[in-house]
């Protein structure tokens, strides 16, 4: 009789693949099918040869050759295909048998899921897995979320699995309830948006305005990743921008400048709406892929659109040390929103987040990592409520002690009409949030002018609310209140 397996997983895309190869590598026998059958064989007459690897046909041998309770994790596309494997699975499992979704899945299906396999008497884990196929194999970042029954049975193999921090410290703890994983690895994509756009703008600003070429783009970037800026995205743009291509030219020239996405940076930008989270910085990097998609209209463009004369007359060194301090301020304004997002999400949904541990969580394996994330442990350490990242004191410093170069490095920019969307709504969002008045009460005026509206006096205690005849026509009738 065969041996059964720890744990069973579907879907054998690169991700699948490295992760059955990552568990088999800690101890763990694995059970694998994928609904295009020949994937199995090739899988196991290939890389999983003379491992410990089940290849398996059907969704029922499947579910037969694992241990109980069993764990199944699937790793397919998010939406239908997670929904109908789900149905292929339930029939012949039992309760208290474990499904594990470790898609990039919207975060509402998986508070769905939870509660629809909960009501039948099984578990369900909604868990993001971040770090690409290097990070699948070597050790992701692992946000698990959903039936917190589940937990203990999963947290061995997850935790072995995933990346460690200096100490050892694994890079997956528990998140919270229903789809609260999910939503964390949403939060994730989202600030990777931010990152990346952010990095791509101090490109921009080097290449078109200072005039430098990739390999010199390089080697700044090359130092910046020795200093407070050491991270994972930075690393792979130093490589990026030294990789020649056949004829000694550098690669990074020759990519069409059009940005593809699978929505998660959307999902990000639309929760926060819904949440009344103003998540400037990361809606401004999503809007930016969608301006890059636009390639036919932005060459008609810029033919008969011009703006100025790209003129640098100051020095060039000094301007990249204020390039690298703007960069790292930007930085602090796009983590700062989101944990706050992941703050609101936490009232709403009733989930109780440990903040430190996500930063933790994303310290290592994922696309996100970087020495960064260790600072905002210590400050969630110092201050568990805090409110927005801004606040603590080494933030704080930091954007204080960078704030006159980032200043100079936008309005350089913007003077020589260099595009940089997330630069400027950093520090725009620096400048409302620091400003105690803002020019809302004309706006509520406005409001109230056209729609009674209605609204608070400075003069008067909050939650008194007030109805001004603006014409002397409009009679004393008020509409509802507005919501702040």
């Amino acid at each position: 009789m065969q041996q059964k397996a720890d744990i069973g997983l579907v879907g054998l895309a690169v991700m699948g693949e490295n992760l059955v190869l990552n568990m088999e590598s800690r101890g763990y026998s694995v059970a694998v099918f994928n609904r295009t059958v020949e994937k199995v064989d090739h899988f196991v007459d290939g890389r999983a040869k003379g491992k410990n690897i089940i290849g398996t046909r059907s969704v029922q041998e499947l579910v037969q050759s694992l241990k109980t309770p069993r764990k199944i994790m699937l790793m397919v596309k998010a939406g239908k295909a997670v929904d109908d494997f789900i149905g292929y699975l339930l029939p012949h499992l039992e309760k208290g048998d474990i499904v594990i979704d470790g898609g990039n899945s919207h975060f509402p299906d998986t508070i769905r899921r939870t509660k629809e396999l909960e009501a039948k008497g099984f578990l369900y884990i909604g868990t993001g897995v971040s770090g690409g196929e290097e990070g699948a194999l070597r050790g992701p970042s692992i946000m698990p979320g959903g039936s917190v029954a589940a937990w203990p049975h999963v947290k061995p193999i997850f935790q072995s699995i995933a990346a460690k921090v200096e100490d050892g410290t694994p890079c997956c703890d528990w998140v919270g309830e229903n789809g609260a994983g999910h939503f964390v690895k949403m939060v994730h994509n989202g600030i990777e948006y931010g990152d990346m756009q952010l990095i791509c703008e101090a490109y921009q600003i080097m290449k078109e305005l200072l005039g430098m070429s990739a390999g010199e783009i390089h080697e700044v970037f090359k130092k910046w990743n020795l200093g407070d800026l050491d991270s994972y995205l930075v690393e792979i743009t130093r490589d990026i921008l030294a990789y020649k291509d056949t004829d000694g030219k550098p690669l990074v020239d020759k990519i069409l400048d059009t940005a593809g996405q699978k929505g998660t940076g959307k999902w990000t930008s639309v929760t926060a709406l819904d949440l009344g989270i103003p998540l400037t910085l990361i809606s401004e990097a999503v809007y930016a892929r969608c301006l890059s998609a636009i390639k036919g209209e932005r060459v008609e463009a810029a033919r008969v659109l011009h703006g100025p004369a790209l003129k640098f007359t100051g020095d060039r060194e000094t301007f990249l040390k204020e390039l690298e301090q703007a960069l790292y301020a930007s930085k602090i304004v796009s983590y700062a929103q989101g944990f706050t997002m992941l703050r609101a999400a936490a009232e709403e949904f009733q989930w109780n987040l440990n903040y430190g541990a996500i930063a933790l969580m994303w310290r290592g394996g994922c696309i996100i990592r970087s020495a960064f994330l260790g600072r905002i442990k210590k400050a969630f350490d110092r201050n568990q409520s805090l409110a927005n990242l801004m606040l603590d004191p080494f933030f704080r410093e930091k954007i204080e002690t960078s704030q006159q170069a980032w200043r100079h490095v936008i309005s350089t920019a913007v003077l020589n009409g260099v595009w940089i969307p997330v630069f400027s709504t950093a520090l725009n969002y620096f400048d409302g949030y620091r400003n105690a008045r803002l020019p809302a009460n004309l706006l509520q005026a406005q409001r109230d002018y056209f729609g009674a509206h209605q609204y608070e006096r400075t003069d008067k205690p909050r939650g008194e609310f007030f109805h001004t005849n603006w014409t002397g026509r409009g009679g004393e009738t008020a509409s509802t209140a507005y919501v702040a």
